[in-house]
């Protein structure tokens, strides 16, 4: 295949004026803060890309043997590469997940109210970059915002360049160009050029500012790419232009014998005329195209730590919101809880801390991170979170958690009282998205289980290993019937332990009797 590509560093290209003067910003809100004696504790830098399947990263053996990744690649091979991350089952509760270390159903207070935009209360819902901002870091937050039009200047962040989604109706779905931000709070105003790499400039002028300060700081970068449309940036065009035909999977059409009955015959593509998904290497190629701005974006950002000697100080994870499934199951989203749909890469790096090139298999997700944050940094959480701590994994990845690992998504519905007046209510129009319904997911070794918020629906089982597809269900195999009965009931105990009242209300699940 002929090389295309360029090289892994691109010019910056020209910033509007109010966005050149940043890093005057970042100075003035620094110099405006107290100091503090310089401390051993970590910096971090979270880069939170959005809809990126582990198939975008060549790291990953999933990935499509055309894809080049070779930055996020480096930064995997300097650190661990986690094989089962699920950050969030969809972009909003991720968020909230990764400020929060809760799960959705804990969510208290948040509604959407015209999506995309939702609310919050600040005080029933508060965020930890608060907390640590109290034990001294710097905080920060470049990017794309998915809970409202209170961003938390001030409060939860010393700086922030946020795209909140908000103001005219065009703003909303700006993933690539004409975005509008609000720089620490203030007015919407023209981003200007291409979302991906102004997010990229603005994290690499802080980064090399910050290094003036004496105290640890937090930067959550979240990049607005590679959500739809897929829009590459224009010197990406031709790349994979010459790549061979993407691989369709089995079951982009169905049937599906053993799935639930409303993802038997699921599919979000129509047939061409040879019978093939229309559009569908196009589209697969164009997504990938849009990754290659986020691969050369971390190149970017590593040259800039280096440069300024902060490598050995700084904590740097990578991942995304979720996953995004191309045909698998039928889908074209995210949603449901299959690893094609909702699998996000994760990459922990910490030169001369975390040994580089190693691989965990343990299922983690995005409440295990946060928690995991406070952990390195030595802080105590300020509220009872769902997540797991990560830190021996880090230095043994072959460890395993004492705990299971969960995830739920209730769709546009938060926090444990409105769930259980939802499930009381038998309001099943709030647990159902464009055909796809509420559900929870337990991992535990090699098995996955998922019960669906759908009356008369049967459950999921799958073995990971032997089916990493999740092509064949065996809670309709009576050979799996002990089984199934226990991971039923090893999951509804885990979410009892955090707040689950909700699964006193759950339908029952079809053929079976719950226990």
């Amino acid at each position: 295949m002929k090389n295309t590509r360029k090289g892994h560093f691109e010019p910056r290209g020209k910033l509007p004026g109010f966005l050149l003067k940043s890093s005057v910003w970042i100075c003035i809100l620094m110099a405006c803060s107290a100091t503090g004696q310089a401390s051993d504790r970590p910096n971090i830098l979270y880069i939170f890309t959005d809809d990126q399947s582990i198939r975008t990263v060549s790291a990953y053996p999933e990935s499509h043997g055309w894809v080049h990744t070779p930055n996020i690649d480096r930064l995997a091979n300097s650190g661990i590469r986690f094989t089962s991350c699920y950050t969030g089952a969809w972009c909003q509760p991720s968020r909230a997940t990764v400020l929060t270390g809760l799960l959705q159903h804990r969510m208290e207070s948040l509604q959407v109210t015209r999506y995309p935009l939702c609310a919050y209360d600040s005080v029933a819902l508060p965020f930890f970059p608060r907390v640590f901002r109290k034990h001294g870091y710097r905080t920060a937050c470049i990017g794309k915002w998915h809970l409202g039009e209170d961003v938390g200047a001030g409060r939860d962040w010393d700086y922030s360049v946020i795209w909140d989604r908000g103001g005219p109706q065009s703003n909303s779905h700006a993933y690539y160009e004409n975005q509008l931000v609000r720089i620490n709070g203030g007015e919407r105003r023209p981003l200007g050029g291409y979302s991906t790499d102004r997010y990229t400039d603005l994290a690499v002028d802080y980064i090399r500012e910050i290094k003036k300060e004496d105290r640890p700081w937090f930067l959550w970068l979240c990049y607005s790419g590679v959500h739809g449309p897929y829009t590459e940036a224009e010197r990406h065009q031709d790349r994979y232009s010459d790549a061979p035909e993407t691989e369709i999977p089995v079951d982009i059409f169905g049937p599906r014998p053993t799935k639930p009955d409303f993802l038997r015959d699921l599919t979000r593509w129509e047939k061409d005329e040879n019978g093939k998904p229309a559009w569908f290497d196009e589209s697969v190629k164009k997504y990938h195209r849009a990754v290659a701005a986020l691969d050369e974006g971390v190149g970017r950002i590593m040259q800039a730590m280096e440069e300024t000697g902060q490598m050995e100080n700084t904590l740097v994870v990578f991942t995304s919101d979720q996953g995004f499934a191309w045909g698998q199951h039928g889908c074209r989203e995210k949603w449901l809880p299959y690893d094609a749909n909702i699998v996000a890469p994760l990459i922990f790096s910490w030169q001369g801390k975390i040994v580089g090139g190693q691989v965990c298999n343990e299922p983690v997700n995005g409440a295990d991170i946060t928690r995991t944050f406070h952990t390195l940094t030595g802080i105590k959480p300020m509220w009872e979170m769902d997540g797991r701590d990560l830190k021996d994994l880090l230095n043994n990845p072959a460890g395993k958690l004492a705990s299971p690992m969960l995830m739920i998504n209730t769709i546009y519905v938060y926090g444990g009282d409105e769930l259980l007046t939802v499930l009381k209510q038998d309001d099943a129009v709030k647990l159902v998205r464009n055909d796809v319904w509420a559900w929870i997911m337990m991992r535990e070794g090699k098995y996955k289980y998922i019960r669906y918020m759908r009356k008369e629906c049967i459950e999921e089982l799958y073995d990971m290993e032997k089916d990493p597809d999740e092509l064949t269900n065996l809670a309709v195999d009576p050979a799996y019937s002990e089984l199934l009965l226990r991971m039923r009931k090893q999951t509804a105990s885990e979410f009892r332990k955090r707040d689950g009242e909700f699964i006193n209300y759950l339908p029952v699940p079809a053929e079976q009797n719950f226990q």
